[in-house]
């Protein structure tokens, strides 16, 4: 007589789950480094050098750096771009631009992802609730990281969570379509992927110890996407603004809990 093994999202030990937060700690840091560089007249390709530098003086490795090809140690993009932007000497911030910036970094061969979307000076009100939204819509995702749950109820509280901020905002925000999470462990993607909406109750079951890196991607208008002739940046097709917020996050006895805390 055969069984099937019940299907379960990618889980670590409380010793490991720690070795995660060492690289995430690393992620958060440099994500705070990065935000307080990213002033008018600085190019991407700077804030991508201090970046590499914040993770290498940790002891850590970059992990987009070399990815596929990838030539940055984040992926920085601004304004119309959701994801995956290269960063360059050419692309220089300016007064009221939306940035996204999505980093990586290995620690003693574990992984740590995140990603924090914010403004360069002041910026409309207009993209500091897309970016609030985005957020939140994170958070909701979090919270549904709880074992029992399947991966789709995380998938199903990231839209829930988007669908009310539009209403407390006012507002509609398009969900990207056929981009999200991943797990994430001594890989930095892996197997199951993540969507940011969907119906609850499917998947693989979340258990003591899974780890995903839950990753809302928000925009002021369409869902649809190209990628541009670099063969990396996502952009919008309507040219509306996008947000992308991400956390690399565990289910634990205690509830969940975030490997890539940012330093206050």
């Amino acid at each position: 007589m055969g069984f099937r093994r019940k299907k379960v999202v990618p889980f670590r030990t409380a010793g490991e789950l720690d070795a995660m937060a060492a690289a995430g700690a690393v992620v958060g840091a440099t994500l705070v480094a990065v935000r307080n560089a990213a002033k008018p007249g600085v190019s991407t390709l700077e804030l991508d050098q201090l970046a590499e530098q914040t993770i290498r003086d940790a002891g850590a490795v970059p992990s987009f750096l070399g990815y596929h090809g990838f030539t940055g140690s984040i992926c920085s993009s601004v304004n119309d771009r959701v994801v995956h932007g290269i960063p360059s000497a050419e692309d220089v911030l300016v007064e009221g631009d939306l940035v996204s910036i999505d980093c990586g970094a290995i620690l003693d061969g574990w992984h740590g992802d995140s990603a924090w979307t914010f403004g360069v000076g002041t910026i409309i009100e207009a993209d500091e609730l897309l970016s609030e939204a985005t957020r939140l819509s994170m958070e909701a995702g979090i919270a549904a990281m709880i074992a029992g749950n399947r991966l789709t109820d995380v998938s199903h509280a990231i839209e829930l969570g988007t669908l009310a901020a539009a209403e407390a905002h006012g507002r509609k925000y398009g969900i990207v379509d056929g981009y999200g999470g991943h797990a994430i462990g001594r890989e930095m993607h892996m197997d199951p992927f993540l969507p940011n909406e969907g119906a609850p109750g499917k998947g693989p079951e979340l258990v003591i110890g899974s780890v995903l890196a839950i990753e809302p991607m928000l925009t002021l208008g369409t869902h649809e996407t190209v990628v541009l002739d670099d063969e990396w940046t996502v952009v919008t097709t309507d040219g509306s603004r996008a947000a992308h917020w991400e956390h690399t996050v565990a289910v634990t006895e205690d509830g969940p809990r975030i490997l890539t805390l940012r330093p206050e």
